[in-house]
């Protein structure tokens, strides 16, 4: 529709090489796109090739665009369950218990996480483990029924769930979540989140590192057949129900069954966000 080659379209469009900022609002302006529409594009545009970019944590496009086209998702968190693993309960009172989200905003934040759990249900859902630390299955957020709630969601997912036993110690424990994201015909992101800000790398250094963490994360888990190596709490422990504690005994026993296909794995509603 401008004169180009096809080749040179198609290259711009699946981020194989960096358009100019006239490419791009030519080609934008020839889809129809108003100048708002644009001007937001090229600022998000000029930090889409950095090594290393930072946004604000209640910026979750990115997040939510590298989710949902990845074709495999890896991600360690110590003291929270993973975003896409949550219950709505669950998130709920997380969120509220940090106090860094205004509480008239608590419901849209909680709503959007949910929504992005759509990409566990679809057909050709990505190829996800997470690496969950025993600390974020023992960390009590809500009320006793919120965890229990939170527990069964998780025994619907067993089959990409890896747990870090505390009894790994220093081993296991990471300073913040990790998420590496891959795609079969581009290059994979790592990324790491605080209170504070997200950090995206995609300087090739750091994305080994990230996929180091996960070797070693992967030696270092649970395996099928290994629930001797995990101490959940005596279900008599103060303020654990025994429903609590069976669902999270059964969490890792259940490690014991096949992976199933990508294609017939069970999964129920529901990054480290």
């Amino acid at each position: 529709m401008l004169g180009w080659d096809p080749g040179k379209v198609s290259n711009i469009e699946h981020g194989k090489v960096r358009a100019s900022e006239i490419d791009i609002v030519q080609y934008l302006g020839r889809c129809g796109r108003p100048q708002t529409f644009i001007e937001d594009f090229l600022n998000r545009y000029r930090l889409a090739f950095d090594n290393y970019f930072v946004q604000v944590p209640t910026n979750l496009r990115t997040v939510t665009m590298a989710e949902s086209s990845a074709d495999k998702i890896t991600s360690y968190n110590m003291t929270s369950i993973p975003g896409l693993l949550q219950s709505e309960e669950y998130a709920t009172a997380l969120i509220e218990a940090c106090g860094t989200i205004a509480p008239d905003e608590i419901e849209a934040h909680v709503r959007f996480r949910m929504e992005r759990q759509a990409i566990l249900r679809r057909p050709d859902r990505p190829q996800c483990t997470f690496y969950i630390h025993e600390n974020a299955l023992r960390l009590k957020v809500g009320s006793d029924e919120v965890m229990e709630d939170q527990l069964m969601k998780l025994l619907f997912h067993t089959h990409v769930i890896r747990i870090v036993s505390a009894a790994s110690g220093a081993a296991g424990a990471f300073t913040g979540p990790y998420v590496l994201w891959e795609w079969e015909k581009r290059s994979p992101v790592a990324y790491t989140e605080s209170d504070l800000a997200m950090v995206f790398v995609q300087d090739l250094p750091g994305v080994k590192h990230c996929k180091s963490i996960f070797k070693h994360l992967d030696a270092l888990a649970l395996r099928s057949g290994s629930p001797g190596e995990f101490h959940p709490w005596a279900p008599t422990d103060p303020g654990v129900t025994v429903s609590r504690h069976r669902a999270l005994v059964t969490l890792v026993t259940r490690r014991a069954g096949p992976k199933l296909p990508r294609s017939s794995a069970r999964t129920c509603g529901g990054v480290a966000a």
